[in-house]
C-alpha cells in the first residue's frame, strides 16, 4: 500500500509534528508533508497551492488528510480538497500520537488508515490520576 500523508494545519503545528515524529521514528515510513494555513488566509486563493501539496503526497493508494481541528480554516480546506481529488480520506483532531500511529500501520488501505489515525487521536488521549 502506497498512501500519502498531507497535513493540512495552523501554523506550526504540522511541520512541528512532522520534526518530532521523524525525530522519534528516525525514517517516515510514508510520504508526508505539512500544509500550514495562516489565520486571516482565503481558503479559495489557497486551493490551488493545497492541491499542488497534495499532489507531491498523493500516493498510488491516496492520501489521508489529516488536519488539527475540526470545523477551523484548515479542516475546510481539506474537505474542499476531498472533493476534488480521490481517493483522499479527512480525520480531523491531529495530534502527536495520531501521527505515530499513522506511520506505524502505514501498509493498511486508505479507509482503514483513517480509522486507524482516530483510534491513536483517541487512545492518545489519557486521564494520569497517579
Amino acid at each position: 500500500m502506497a498512501v500519502g500523508i498531507l497535513l493540512i494545519t495552523h501554523p506550526g503545528v504540522g511541520s512541528a509534528l512532522l520534526e518530532t515524529a521523524t525525530r522519534l521514528l528516525g525514517r517516515l515510513p510514508l510520504e508526508a508533508r505539512a500544509f500550514e494555513v495562516e489565520f486571516d488566509a482565503d481558503l479559495a486563493a489557497l486551493l490551488p497551492r493545497a492541491s499542488a501539496a497534495l499532489k507531491t503526497v498523493m500516493g498510488e493508494d491516496g492520501a489521508l488528510l489529516l488536519t488539527d481541528v475540526y470545523g477551523a480554516s484548515p479542516a475546510r480546506l481539506a474537505h474542499q480538497l476531498v472533493r476534488i481529488a480521490e481517493p483522499c480520506r479527512r480525520v480531523a483532531g491531529l495530534s502527536l500520537p495520531m501521527l505515530l500511529r499513522v506511520m506505524n500501520y502505514g501498509e493498511q488501505p486508505l479507509d482503514e488508515l483513517a480509522r486507524t489515525a482516530a483510534n491513536g487521536g483517541r487512545n492518545g488521549v489519557v486521564v494520569d490520576d497517579a
